[in-house]
């Protein structure tokens, strides 16, 4: 078992935020869905490697990453499951939740309004917007399409801390430009186009058409691979002898609920890319 990393008395997440890479934070948030995982399937104690396994990483590089989070505690116990999930969402600034608006109520827009991950995860849609009359007082997953004419009033009245872009390309500098004129400064957008904000916008982009063609890029290169004539594998001589432990009631239930992470995992193996810089996004 690995040690349980704790934040010293008195420090906040927020105060450990200005020391975490990105590359790491990225990490922490599949940390936390697997945690997740686990305390729904009532698992207490995990270990660096089994947590590790299911993230799709090694247990060096977690236990590095979780060192962000606060010095080492007690060795040899591993890590508290319900400790260390509100450790991370403290960190992630997850503790007190987010309010979302979005706007663009096309068929993506009300996709994600719908989608239930997103309030399990502590993401509140609390606004949806368009400026399609045809459109506009239609109700989404328990919202009413607001018109985007309105926009000012209505973000200082629902006071959301996040937006999220679903309109058309041409359509998405107009909206981006609204939303930081309302005080939005965290802004995610899925429109395969560059946004211009200011730097003190952080400002996030997801072209899912760059994701297929990652995965494009990767089966070709898998079909390649696998084309070659594999090299024979030297022997290894076997031990005549091989001990098994039985399995514990613990590591049953870990194992189980690991599974269903691990699967989790692997079917979304790609992330959208950090930006380089705030006002700026990069394609990922």
């Amino acid at each position: 078992m690995t040690e349980q990393h704790e934040a010293p008395g008195g420090v906040s997440g927020r105060a450990l935020q200005k020391d975490i890479p990105q590359a790491t934070v990225a990490r922490l948030a599949t940390y936390l869905r697997v945690l997740a995982t686990l305390a729904d399937e009532g698992v207490a104690i995990v270990s660096s490697e089994e947590l590790a396994v299911a993230a799709g990483v090694n247990s060096a590089k977690l236990r590095k990453d979780l060192s962000f989070l606060g010095p080492n505690g007690v060795r040899g116990v591993g890590y508290d499951v319900a400790r260390l999930r509100t450790r991370i969402e403290d960190v992630l600034g997850l503790s007190q939740g987010h309010r979302v608006v979005l706007v663009g109520a096309g068929n993506l827009g009300r996709a994600l309004v719908g989608y239930g991950g997103f309030q399990r995860r502590g993401f509140t849609v609390v606004g949806i917007f368009d400026n399609h009359p045809e459109v506009i007082g239609l109700s989404v997953a328990g919202l009413v399409v607001r018109d985007v004419a309105g926009l000012a009033e209505a973000v200082a009245a629902l006071d959301p801390t996040i937006a999220v872009i679903t309109v058309p390309d041409d359509a998405a500098q107009q909206a981006c430009d609204g939303l930081v004129a309302a005080g939005l400064q965290s802004i995610l957008s899925f429109a395969p186009v560059e946004l211009i904000a200011p730097a003190t916008v952080e400002l996030r982009r997801v072209d899912l058409a760059v994701e297929l063609q990652m995965l494009s890029f990767e089966r070709v290169r898998n079909a390649d691979n696998a084309s070659e004539p594999a090299a024979k594998a030297p022997e290894v001589a076997r031990p005549s002898r091989i001990s098994h432990r039985a399995p514990t009631a613990h590591t049953s239930a870990v194992h189980q609920a690991l599974k269903h992470s691990a699967a989790a995992h692997t079917a979304s193996s790609h992330t959208a890319t950090e930006p380089s810089s705030k006002g700026s996004v990069v394609t990922p």
